[in-house]
């Protein structure tokens, strides 16, 4: 079964919400998706304005900003 891309984005912000400290490599192993597919959907959210990064990239967090 064939997810869309805004399911894909959903499932990631959810996973955010759990762990705001989870890492691209956990969010590959979770939603299936490869490296870039993970980097591609991260940038599409964060241009959206429903993420933000938080600190470094190492030591940093995810803050969810739209409401879900």
């Amino acid at each position: 079964m064939e997810e869309t891309v805004e399911e894909t984005v959903e499932e990631i912000i959810t996973l955010i919400k759990v762990n705001p400290k989870i890492t691209a490599k956990e969010l590959q192993i979770k939603t299936g998706l490869s490296r870039r597919g993970i980097e591609w959907k991260i940038r599409k959210t964060k241009t959206g304005g429903k993420i933000e990064r938080i600190g470094p990239t190492k030591g940093g967090y995810w803050k969810v900003v739209a409401k879900h």
